[in-house]
């Protein structure tokens, strides 16, 4: 990737944490921990991987993403946003009565969104559905699912796992926010889903793990994924939960937790800071 993209992707990255920290703090309430950790690819897939058009959010030949954790919609909701899909305005509504901004992501509410999601696990047995679709219609749209290193402690991601296997989803690609914290804590002492890369391995999947913040590696592996053929691609993303964000970084009681004013403030100084230094 070229210096000039790279300083672009970076620049919209930081805007969309804002629009995260923006929304969480006028709703009072929402994830800001992993919907800072997965901001990065999200906005390498919406500004650089996806085929997607704003002015026809349903366009029939679209690449599709589902948010599984539907929880982290900020994240999805910001990256919309600055795409062009609503006005980044709207942020400022996120999980008031009568917004499209709910706290979880609503197919018939809120343009871009591909699917209804926020029952853990559940969202990537959809995006399977949808992968098998466009192969029973011959369609070369691609189908991206992002789910929480957490959420798979659920048992029907395996389930889908192992359809997507099966089918040899090979335009299916599943990302794993691999940030090591949900809401109770560490995932190893919750109830712990590790070693991921070596069970998306053993269910048929090619398995690429990544630095969810470098844009280098973001690039090669979703390249890299429309290489394979016959097996769908899991990448494991190690990324660090409110990145972004100081006194959030890698602590637990971000996962659900909105910034008072003064914490805001201090958020909004930093990313404002760090897009200034990236603007020069």
């Amino acid at each position: 990737m070229n210096e000039a993209t790279k300083k672009e992707l970076m620049i919209t990255a930081c805007k969309i944490r804002m629009g995260i920290i923006e929304g969480v703090f006028n709703a009072k309430s929402g994830h800001p921990g992993g919907s800072l950790s997965m901001t990065d690819i999200l906005t390498y897939l919406y500004f650089k991987e996806m085929n997607v058009d704003p002015k026809n959010p349903k366009w029939e030949d679209r690449d599709r993403f589902v948010l599984s954790k539907g929880h982290c919609a900020p994240a999805l909701y910001s990256a919309l946003a600055h795409k062009g899909f609503f006005p980044v305005e709207e942020l400022k509504t996120l999980r008031k009565i009568g917004s499209r901004l709910q706290g979880h992501p609503d197919m018939k509410g809120t343009p871009g969104v591909d699917m209804t999601s926020g029952s853990l696990g559940q969202g990537v047995s959809a995006a399977g559905g949808m992968a098998l679709a466009a192969k029973i219609d011959n369609k070369d749209y691609r189908v991206y699912a992002y789910l929480g290193d957490g959420e798979i402690e659920e048992g029907q991601v395996w389930e889908a796992a192992m359809f997507a296997a099966h089918k040899k989803l090979d335009n299916l690609c599943v990302i794993v926010d691999f940030n090591g914290l949900q809401i109770d804590g560490a995932i190893t002492e919750v109830n712990s889903p590790c070693p991921i890369p070596e069970k998306y391995e053993a269910f048929g999947f090619n398995v690429i793990t990544i630095d969810a913040h470098d844009f280098d590696q973001i690039e090669a592996a979703f390249e890299q994924a429309k290489t394979v053929k016959g097996k769908p691609t899991a990448i494991i993303a190690v990324s660090t939960k409110g990145k972004g964000v100081s006194y959030m970084l890698n602590k637990a009681s971000w996962h659900g937790t909105a910034p008072n004013k003064e914490q805001y403030d201090i958020a909004m100084a930093e990313l404002n800071a760090e897009l200034a230094a990236l603007e020069e």
